[in-house]
């Protein structure tokens, strides 16, 4: 089991370089941000650009591994995302992960001016994203004409410093998805509940979460892919569930799902006066609980 932090990029650098340097600091395994233009009830806040957070999270720290959480199409290109991705993975000497997922109808589906997809297009556009992007990661030179996406000549040299590219971790929860991720990903990241998280009875969300587990199993099979390759990552935080009481009510919560097959498990830094407020000293104590309680080092583990 391993913990990781999820750090949102509402603070000022002369904040926020010492918020990562504590991650790497306390041992959490990795720290990731959310890749939008503006979310919830953050709209009307500060709210920083991912690539630019991580490229100065890359610089300030040196062991912890980095990455969004998560990446989708709503406004981001194949072609481009792949040369910040490449770029990330030079300057942070190859600790970074890249969380990806289909998009929902929030602030980013319509920045742009665009109609917001249907759930039909946005799927359309994930499993013909997610291969191009991988695809642009792993070789230097990629055409593709696609229906939404094409690359004329991409040049990514000199490449990803982790090889064959920067890892993908596929956040999913239906079968199209999940095959994605059994295709290509390295990862696979689930928040509970695909629909109504926050209204679902806590008992249930382990029943619910190991049908996921297993939808993905055989996604694997179907791809000739063993489950193990995958990492098992929960984004905790949009559920009723409430890890962050207490060290003992985490470590619990933990064990819970390290027998489902859940390997990672992240956790919002606290953000005074938001509804992540909750669990500050918790929080801090969270890897050394984790290490004691599992065995494994309060220590960010060696790039894959």
């Amino acid at each position: 089991m391993r913990v990781s932090a999820l750090i949102l990029p509402v603070y000022p650098w002369r904040e926020g370089r010492h918020i990562w340097r504590e991650a790497e600091e306390l041992g959490f395994h990795a720290a990731y941000t959310y890749d939008h233009l503006s979310w919830r009830t953050f709209r009307d806040g500060p709210w920083f650009g991912a690539v630019p957070t991580l490229t100065a999270a890359a610089a300030a720290t040196g062991r912890l591994r980095l990455g969004t959480m998560v990446t989708s199409p709503n406004f981001r290109h194949p072609v481009t995302l792949a040369k910040d991705v490449m770029t990330l993975d030079d300057v942070s000497d190859g600790r970074i992960t890249i969380g990806i997922g289909a998009g929902g109808v929030g602030f980013d589906a319509s920045v742009l001016g665009q109609t917001p997809w249907s759930t039909a297009e946005r799927t359309e556009r994930f499993e013909e994203f997610v291969p191009l992007l991988d695809r642009l990661l792993t070789d230097g030179d990629t055409t593709h004409y696609g229906k939404h996406y094409s690359a004329y000549e991409a040049r990514m040299l000199p490449g990803c410093v982790q090889r064959p590219r920067v890892p993908l971790a596929i956040a999913a929860t239906g079968p199209r998805g999940l095959a994605l991720a059994a295709r290509h990903g390295q990862g696979w990241i689930t928040t509970g509940p695909a629909r109504k998280g926050d209204e679902t009875d806590p008992a249930e969300i382990p029943g619910i979460i190991a049908g996921q587990l297993a939808g993905l199993a055989k996604a694997c099979a179907a791809a000739g892919r063993d489950p193990a390759e995958l990492s098992h990552i929960l984004l905790t935080g949009f559920t009723q569930e409430h890890p962050l009481r207490s060290v003992d009510a985490f470590v619990d919560f933990a064990g819970r799902y390290a027998a489902l097959g859940i390997d990672e498990i992240v956790v919002h830094r606290p953000v005074p006066g938001t509804c992540f407020d909750p669990g500050q000293g918790v929080y801090q104590k969270l890897p050394a609980a984790v290490a004691a309680a599992f065995g494994t080092d309060a220590e960010p583990a060696p790039r894959p």
